[in-house]
């Protein structure tokens, strides 16, 4: 990433971590890297499918992304 205005790219992930670090990694002690792998799984589950979202009106990430997909057509 380089040039002007690139800063503003990262701006979703950079949130994006502080909200697992901050909610998830840093209040839990992981027994080992499949645990903590196992426990992020879930937390992104949690978070894309169950957790409302300020930024989206407080709707649900995984609502808003199949809401905004093209209707498909029933074959006749």
């Amino acid at each position: 990433m380089g040039g002007n205005g690139r800063w503003s790219d990262n701006i979703l992930i950079e949130r994006l971590w502080k909200t697992v670090k901050y909610e998830e990694i840093y209040l839990k002690a992981y027994e080992s890297i499949s645990h903590a792998k196992k426990e992020l799984t879930k937390f992104f589950d949690r978070y894309n499918t169950r957790r409302p979202h300020q930024g989206l009106n407080d709707r649900i990430p995984e609502d808003v992304y199949w809401s905004t997909l093209p209707k498909v057509k029933d074959a006749v």
